[in-house]
């Protein structure tokens, strides 16, 4: 359970308001009161000793469940520090500050205090329109810090891989053509035993074979082809001087992908257990195809807080699977949503489009999209605001995915039998 405050104030009724201008090593902080009127301003370290000198600082002003605090982080040991005081924090944007800080500074000057001074003005200005953070749960929080570090480490196995192939492409292009994926178990087996052209020269059919077998290979190529896909590619270079430094360089590259590969598969345990514990883990894994990664990527970008969306269409918006209407005169268009967290865009379409192999009601949705001269994107983003609706009632109601309860699926497997 969550040791933070609980406070229910409404922004519009605060009495003061503080900005807080982010960086690396200090911060700056202002306080301001309805009138605009500066009540403080000052630096904080980031230290321990600088997080509480804030919150006694900002104590004498005013009970902290009445001093919200405007960031430009939505998350960080700074922001815990406020939220388990009891502070409102609103986190506002960079791009918004910024156009603000445009129309309010005409002489473009620009310093730690006034952009505190700025982000304090923005929150007291616009308190009507924005709203304080909802805190997620340890259990959010920790599913939260595994899935975007695995993501990371995805990123990074992404781009050693194309570094290797690479690589291989410049000196040993037949390792690369040998089996179908360079960063597969097999092939980082191969490259280690086999780092370049010269090594391999007196490789046989019988050889590949038994290393095959060595290594428990399952795909379905005989070693006559294997090694004649290597044979076809361009040769290698043989020269001992030259062969001695690419083969450091490939085995590098293969160590750091085993070690990547190795560790991906680490957190993706630990993400099954821990969704295994969440409270909403259950209802987040219901839904068809869409695997626990999957899962604990739409939960951990989507929130455990049910006051923080009170209608499935805020979920959308947030994700950016519905479009921006853009209306002035005469002219009327719609473009895609740019602003929206992109973790949980690319987390819901990826289910959305995995769902469509699993479900019928997914699959039709999905192509009547289609057939409307949708794009292949346009129609996933249409079939995951679809299921924005289905996911939000479930995780509302703390209940698991149902196909004989979905109005939606039960209409259309009605439909189809009656056909």
């Amino acid at each position: 359970m969550s040791n933070r405050k609980a406070t229910t104030l409404s922004l519009d009724d605060a009495q003061f308001f503080v900005g807080i201008d982010w960086a690396v090593a200090e911060h700056a902080v202002c306080v301001l009161d309805r009138s605009g009127r500066k009540v403080a301003a000052f630096t904080i370290a980031h230290t321990a000793a600088g997080f509480a000198k804030l919150t006694a600082r900002l104590g004498k002003i005013a009970e902290a469940g009445h001093l919200p605090v405007a960031i430009e982080r939505p998350d960080g040991r700074l922001v815990d520090t406020l939220l388990d005081a009891g502070h409102p924090v609103v986190p506002v944007k960079p791009n918004a500050i910024k156009i603000w800080r445009e129309s309010e500074v005409l002489s473009g000057a620009k310093s730690d205090p006034g952009d505190a001074h700025v982000i304090a003005d923005y929150l007291r200005v616009r308190a009507h329109r924005l709203s304080p953070a909802t805190p997620f749960s340890g259990h959010t929080k920790a599913l939260r810090a595994v899935i975007r570090t695995r993501g990371d480490l995805v990123e990074a196995r992404v781009a050693a891989t194309n570094q290797l192939a690479a690589l291989l492409d410049s000196h040993w292009p037949g390792a690369k053509a040998i089996f179908a994926n360079i960063e597969s178990a097999i092939a980082l087996a191969f490259l280690t035993r086999y780092p370049t052209a010269a090594s391999a020269v007196t490789l046989t059919e019988k050889r590949l074979a038994a290393f095959c077998a060595e290594q428990g290979y399952s795909g379905k190529k005989p070693a006559a082809v294997l090694l004649a896909r290597l044979r076809s590619a361009p040769a290698g270079p043989t020269d001992p001087v030259l062969s001695a430094g690419i083969a450091d360089a490939v085995l590098a590259q293969v160590a750091v992908l085993t070690a990547l590969t190795t560790a991906i598969k680490t957190l993706d345990r630990s993400i099954a257990e821990k969704m295994q514990v969440h409270p909403d883990g259950a209802v987040f894994r219901s839904f068809p195809r869409v695997g626990t990664v999957n899962a604990a990527q739409i939960l951990t970008e989507w929130g455990d807080a049910r006051e923080a969306f009170a209608h499935p269409d805020q979920v959308a918006a947030l994700a950016g699977i519905t479009p921006v209407t853009k209306a002035s005169g005469k002219q009327r268009g719609v473009s895609f949503r740019w602003a929206c967290n992109k973790r949980l865009r690319q987390a819901i379409t990826t289910f959305a489009n995995n769902s469509r192999h699993a479900s019928p009601w997914a699959a039709d949705i999905y192509n009547r999209a289609r057939a409307s001269g949708k794009d292949h994107p346009h129609a996933t983003r249409i079939l995951a605001r679809a299921w924005v609706r289905v996911i939000w009632r479930c995780w509302h109601n703390s209940t698991t995915y149902d196909p004989t309860l979905h109005g939606g699926a039960r209409q259309h497997t009605e439909q189809q039998a009656a056909a």
